[in-house]
């Protein structure tokens, strides 16, 4: 608890990348080369994507009421029709690196898959600073049980007044991904296993992947293929839970389309990008779901925590 407390008090204020940042890579889904720039952005500016391929009408705030698609990425759409899709594994990065305010500008329909996961995003954001900002943060505030179910999908949130911690469960008809579990903590678990675990998909599934018009970009550089009981990827899994680990990493990375951090402990089952936008608009529709808090008295923050260790220690 008091790691966990420590860790909390470290992270209320804003921050924003120390200097500009360039990457390049494929499109996962478009196939075309993508050059993208992270540009520090101004205390409460939140996320922005910029179409700089466009002269008007390029701006896209990174927000769950933007999404316009959910199939197999996040797609962000502003009220001219303008997109940027794969937008999930960047996001993630910036919820594990901290990072609030930010201007991504971009010369492509799609942000660059990299390796498949946030790893690369992760490494340069940490190398090249961050920046903590005089204003504090907003936080999410769960006040109560959210469910949503949808057949043999499922996702709920409660309360958790240090931060954001997940539970997700997942199941594959294939001995090699098989049903894995795991519980990530984000105040106090180490990330790297989330956010170093590539997407994934099933041999059998690649040409219709394909033929759909998706995945053009897709190959054993940025996707972990399971044919069988075989991972076709040179090197195989980069740890034990590569595939859940996967699925937490691009839960977080949707979830910070909320606008806030999140103080809420979630559980989901057979979860995707769909499942979480779903149920972003499922916890703002009522009011009494949440709250907007900011933590401008360290007095405020002592009493939540102590609350907390009194009742885990009636309950042990």
């Amino acid at each position: 608890m008091a790691i966990l407390y420590k860790h909390f008090v470290q992270n209320l204020n804003q921050k924003t990348i120390l200097k500009s940042i360039s990457f390049q890579g494929v499109g996962l889904h478009s196939g075309k080369i993508s050059k993208i720039k992270l540009i520090p952005g101004e205390e409460d500016t939140g996320i922005i994507f910029k179409r700089v391929d466009l002269k008007e009408n390029n701006i896209i705030q990174a927000n769950f009421k933007n999404v316009s698609s959910a199939r197999l990425c996040t797609t962000l759409k502003n009220n001219f029709g303008v997109t940027v899709s794969t937008v999930e594994h960047l996001l993630a990065a910036f919820y594990i690196t901290g990072i609030d305010n930010v201007i991504v500008e971009t010369d492509n329909v799609e942000i660059p898959i990299m390796d498949g996961s946030s790893k690369d995003f992760v490494n340069v954001i940490n190398q090249s600073g961050i920046k903590v900002m005089p204003a504090k943060r907003k936080f999410l505030k769960i006040l109560k049980k959210v469910e949503l179910l949808d057949n043999e999908k499922s996702i709920s949130i409660e309360t958790n007044n240090e931060g954001l911690d997940v539970d997700f469960e997942l199941g594959y008809n294939n001995e090699i991904i098989g049903n894995q579990k795991n519980h990530i903590n984000f105040n106090s678990t180490k990330t790297e296993e989330v956010y170093s675990s590539r997407t994934f998909c099933l041999f059998e599934d690649v040409e219709k992947i394909k033929n759909s018009g998706l995945a053009k970009g897709g190959s054993l550089e940025n996707a972990i293929v399971v044919k069988g009981e075989t991972v076709l990827n040179n090197g195989g899994l980069r740890n034990k839970k590569e595939f859940v680990n996967h699925k937490i990493l691009d839960l977080v990375g949707d979830f910070l389309l909320s606008g806030y951090r999140i103080l809420g402990s979630v559980k989901c089952v057979q979860g995707g990008h769909h499942l979480s936008n779903l149920f972003l608009k499922e916890v703002f529709k009522d009011e009494s779901n949440y709250s907007i808090i900011k933590f401008n008295n360290i007095e405020t923050i002592k009493k939540d925590f102590k609350r907390t260790a009194n009742k885990l220690a009636v309950n042990a």
